[in-house]
């Protein structure tokens, strides 16, 4: 007597993609619910079951559906706004400014759901996504009928989302509490990176995801930068460094790994993390290759991700995979590295295992969920087909198969695309919105290239600089004379400090958009040693407002901002026409004179070599007290013995030799 079910699938050729890498063909698949009820060679399974829908799969392979271990799916709506860029100026330049502009719940709901539209039709039934406003794009996923391990994100900085990082984790602890146990959204917490997140984030969210049983979500060693920071600041790769902030404590899914030697994989494989490699955005931006082959000879389970179409610039999970396994061959000058078979195994169920879900998708096997894909073996670019050796099923669809063979789709039991035509999702309504969105995003940016001060804004931290300095600067020949005339009575001294400062002056093609300034500060003990290290960018205002008596300067100092960035990533984000170069040694009183406040500069000029110079400088918000202010400083030059020096009307910059 037979056993009835929901839906019987016959006349296929079926790669359950198990731990023994089952094949039946003829093969067949019975499912009831939800769920899977058995798999096998066709005979057997049409012998033993029976249902009501019997479909003939046309001897297609049926497979598990593709597992993404890795993507931001909302900034679909970001797909190809910056390409060809190295990623620090690429996520701190365009990313992030845009998504401070325009990520809002319905920019995340949008995003998700033309994601998931491409997904489905890329034969992906299951993915593990990081983002912001997760419940927006777990109501999104739901909507489309994926699955997803979706992790709120968590960073030491204010997000789209959240103010601080004590909002974005309260906002992962309310989002995992209503939404565990869901049938199809697995809810879970993503400290972003360890450059992103302090300690206590790191401990925080590894507390919270061991709490509630759910994974953690990560990017760990993404560049040798990356890397190299994180040996300079805390003497210790990232791996132990992650580890010592408890975040094995919970299931980890750890995003890329470029750039970990094998002390560290054999960490991540004690702690079983999941590890997802991330070929096409890796290579995109340059962050190196990943040491796959020795992951996954010392048995850790890597799963195969797209990252976001902003850095890939698509979700085609054939892709990758072919590429994950052509990366391996190359790197390892072995072209039996990395085979077919077990290229297509990080793309299924190694990838669910990574995303610790392995038990209930990845592969087709009985008690499983029904996440299926159908792929059509028969176009040209695939033809002919060989049977002789049993791996030629998967070489085919690893070397040769398209995201488009793909032809149906079923999660959790429920067709989500047949015959090509997706069932849950309005294509051409959803494209239509986006473009709403990228008309949009495109005036925000034309605008903001336009003005250096925009996107200075734009990269964050930026504040406004009282409006007018006071500024008189004067050459002197003896510099020992004014140190000792600074003792005097008449100036209180409220502190004094030595620096080194590294200059370098951005000009643009327009005056009008002013100077900016990048300096780096070092401050110098009394022994001579640097004991802190500080950067910042300041836009100078070009035209001066004022001169007084005295030949001293009133000009607009507009705003300043932290320079949280290397050199190099300002020169390719803010493209200025020329750049000039000051280094100076310098010591500094801050002094009270007459009831006024004044910073005394003792500068040594070095490069170019331009000497000693006294400069006097005051901030002020009133013209009215910046003229009082010019008073005194004249004053204060005559009373430190400077006045017969001659006089500088503009800043070190001018003072430059042409070429």
């Amino acid at each position: 007597m037979t056993q009835t079910v929901d839906i019987l699938l016959i006349n296929a050729h079926v790669l359950t993609m198990d731990i023994e890498m089952n094949q039946y063909h003829p093969g067949a698949l019975a499912i009831k619910g939800d769920s899977i009820v058995a798999v096998g060679a066709e005979a057997e399974i049409k012998a033993r079951y029976s249902a009501a829908t019997v479909i003939d799969c046309g001897n297609k392979i049926l497979m598990p559906g593709l597992v993404n271990a890795h993507t931001h799916i909302p900034m679909t709506l970001l797909r190809g706004l910056a390409d060809d860029l190295r990623l620090d100026v690429w996520l701190m330049g365009y990313m992030m400014p845009v998504e401070r502009e325009f990520v809002s719940p319905d920019f995340c709901r949008l995003g998700s759901l033309i994601a998931c539209a491409e997904l489905i039709k890329g034969g992906v039934t299951s993915f593990a996504d990081m983002y912001y406003f997760e419940e927006d794009i777990a109501k999104a996923t739901v909507e489309a009928g994926l699955r997803g391990v979706l992790g709120q994100s968590v960073m030491k900085f204010p997000t789209p989302d959240a103010k601080s990082y004590e909002d974005s984790l309260a906002m992962a602890r309310d989002f995992i509490t209503r939404w565990k146990g869901h049938p199809l959204i697995v809810p879970s917490v993503a400290p972003h990176a360890p450059y992103t997140c302090t300690p206590e984030i790191l401990k925080a969210s590894a507390q919270l995801a061991a709490e509630f049983d759910v994974p953690l979500h990560i990017h760990i060693a993404e560049t040798s930068f990356e890397v190299e920071n994180m040996r300079n600041e805390n003497n210790m790769p990232v791996v132990p460094y992650v580890k010592k902030q408890g975040l094995f404590d919970a299931k980890v899914l750890a995003a890329h790994c470029v750039h970990i030697d094998d002390g560290e994989i054999r960490t991540l494989q004690h702690y079983n993390a999941g590890v997802a490699h991330n070929p096409s955005s890796n290579l995109k931006l340059a962050s190196g290759f990943a040491p796959v082959s020795k992951m996954l000879e010392v048995g850790l389970n890597v799963g195969i991700g797209t990252d976001g179409t902003a850095s890939n610039n698509d979700l085609d999970m054939f892709e990758e995979i072919r590429l994950a396994a052509f990366i391996a061959k190359a790197v390892n000058n072995d072209p039996t590295s990395l085979p077919a078979a077990q290229a297509l195994s990080m793309g299924t169920r190694l990838g669910a295992q990574a995303l610790h879900i392995g038990n209930i998708t990845g592969s087709l096997e009985p008690g499983k969920r029904a996440d299926l894909i159908l792929v059509d073996t028969s176009p040209l670019h695939n033809s002919p087909r060989f049977e002789r050796d049993p791996n030629n099923a998967y070489a085919q669809i690893v070397y040769a198969s398209k995201s488009t063979d793909v032809s149906d789709v079923m999660v959790n039991g429920k067709w989500l695309m047949r015959e090509r035509q997706l069932l849950t999702l309005n294509e051409t309504d959803l494209l239509q919105q986006a473009a709403s969105y990228a008309r949009r995003i495109d005036t925000f940016l034309m605008a903001r290239e336009q003005s250096v001060l925009s996107k200075l804004i734009a990269l964050g931290g930026s504040i406004e600089e009282e409006s007018f300095e006071v500024q008189i600067k004067v050459k002197v020949e003896d510099p020992i004379a004014i140190q000792k005339a600074i003792k005097s009575p008449e100036l209180e001294i409220k502190y004094q400090k030595h620096y080194r400062q590294y200059d370098n002056y951005f000009t643009f093609e327009s005056e009008n958009q002013g100077r900016l300034r990048y300096r780096e500060d070092d401050s110098i003990d009394d022994k001579g040693k640097v004991i802190s290290v500080r950067a910042r960018l300041t836009l100078i205002g070009q035209n001066r407002e004022d001169d007084f008596d005295g030949d001293v300067l009133l000009s607009r100092s507009r705003y300043l901002a932290p320079a949280s960035q290397t050199l190099r990533f300002y020169r390719e984000y803010f493209k200025p026409v020329n750049e000039g170069i000051i280094e100076k040694d310098r010591l500094r009183w801050h002094v009270k004179y007459k009831n006024e406040e004044f910073f005394i500069n003792l500068d040594t000029v070095e490069r170019p070599d331009l000497g000693y110079f006294l400069e006097i400088k005051s901030r002020t918000w009133s013209r009215k007290d910046a003229e009082g202010k010019a008073q005194l400083a004249a004053e204060l030059v005559n009373f430190l013995g400077a006045a017969s020096g001659q006089h500088i009307t503009s800043d070190y910059f001018g003072l430059i030799p042409a070429k």
